[in-house]
């Protein structure tokens, strides 16, 4: 049910997943949006870079050549902040200076061979292919009994520290299950014990009923700001059907999912008129070997820019000491990306 206090006084929301608590102050910005305007970002990218450590043929900063690829390409980072090997250390849980060994290991996984798209501006059969990739990836990794969880993730554009254009996306994998997968499988896992049903499925049973924070849909699929989101235009991408992993896609659902995650980056794209910088992630049950049916799986985008391509949120004094806190509430941040083209790129329209 819509309060009807929610866009004038201040107030708190609970996050369902994390059991978090964010700020919201609405009667700072008076008016839904108050961003300026910006002449559309038509930069020219070239479709292969030579000096692309990612585009086919070249050589990557670590000494290897990539292979002439023409589907998605993936392999173990040169650089990767995990490794398999890493000796097996542990100071003991009374030890203050608590420390333990972590291994696993890091993939890239190139999109296309195209230097020059954003995923807005792939065809459904590309971005299929790139989640196939993924669940090829999630199976594979999450297999090997040393690892307990995998992480596919994309951080898109400088402002999220990725300093090459060319489309791509990570996965970690490993022998721990991080702090917030972990925290949302609590999360999830309570609300089924507490209540007998999956936390997700209720939310966005509860989400549909009055569709303010909706952002798109299909069949299969909704793209929402969540009620408690922080970041500004964050989304939620969330399956209908209840499932634990990416890789109990259908066919049919493979289709769905390309088709509004291209819609949903044309839309964030349209949005400020730039190529809209992000960090995405794929939230899925840990892969123990054990069965989690609390776990619904999701995808966050959490996009930093704020009012404009060039005013960027950042954690700063009460964030960083206190908790969250955010202006523009998700009903306004809902509203003003429904308000974009889902279908057609900015640099795609007549100029």
């Amino acid at each position: 049910m819509n309060h009807p206090d929610y866009d004038r006084f201040p107030h708190r929301r609970l996050n369902l997943l994390t059991g978090d608590w964010l700020l919201v102050s609405p009667h700072r910005t008076q008016r839904p949006w108050q961003g300026q305007t910006e002449a559309p970002d038509r930069t020219t990218v070239a479709a292969f870079d030579p000096s692309c450590y990612l585009c086919p043929g070249n050589l990557r900063a670590g000494g290897v050549r990539n292979p002439d690829y023409r589907q998605p390409f993936v392999f173990t980072n040169d650089f990767a902040a995990l490794l398999p090997d890493a000796p097996h250390f542990d100071t003991g849980t009374g030890s203050l200076l608590r420390a333990e060994a972590e291994s696993g290991t890091c993939r890239v996984i190139c999109y296309s061979p195209r230097h020059d798209l954003s995923f807005g501006q792939m065809q459904t059969a590309e971005a299929r292919a790139v989640i196939r990739a993924w669940q090829k990836e999630y199976d594979e990794l999450g297999n090997r009994p040393e690892i307990r969880h995998v992480q596919i993730f994309e951080n898109r554009g400088i402002a999220m520290g990725c300093s090459n254009p060319h489309p791509h996306g990570q996965i970690w994998a490993n022998a721990t299950i991080p702090t917030l997968p972990a925290l949302e499988g609590r999360q999830q896992r309570a609300f089924q014990v507490e209540r007998g049903e999956c936390l997700l499925c209720s939310y966005l049973a509860e989400e549909l009923t009055t569709s303010e924070r909706l952002v798109m849909a299909n069949d299969h699929f909704v793209v929402l700001i969540p009620f408690w989101a922080t970041w500004p235009f964050e989304t939620l991408l969330l399956p209908r059907r209840h499932d634990s992993r990416i890789t109990g896609l259908t066919t049919e659902e493979i289709t769905a999912l390309a088709d509004i995650m291209i819609r949903l980056n044309i839309c964030y794209d349209n949005l400020f008129l730039t190529i809209f910088p992000y960090s995405m992630g794929i939230h899925q049950q840990p892969t123990d070997g054990l069965e989690y049916p609390e776990w619904h799986w999701h995808i966050h985008y959490f996009p930093p820019l704020l009012r404009s391509a060039t005013v960027k949120k950042h954690m700063v004094g009460y964030e960083m000491m206190a908790m969250p806190q955010r202006d523009l509430t998700a009903e306004v941040c809902a509203e003003r990306l429904r308000n974009v083209s889902t279908t057609t790129h900015y640099r795609d329209m007549p100029q």
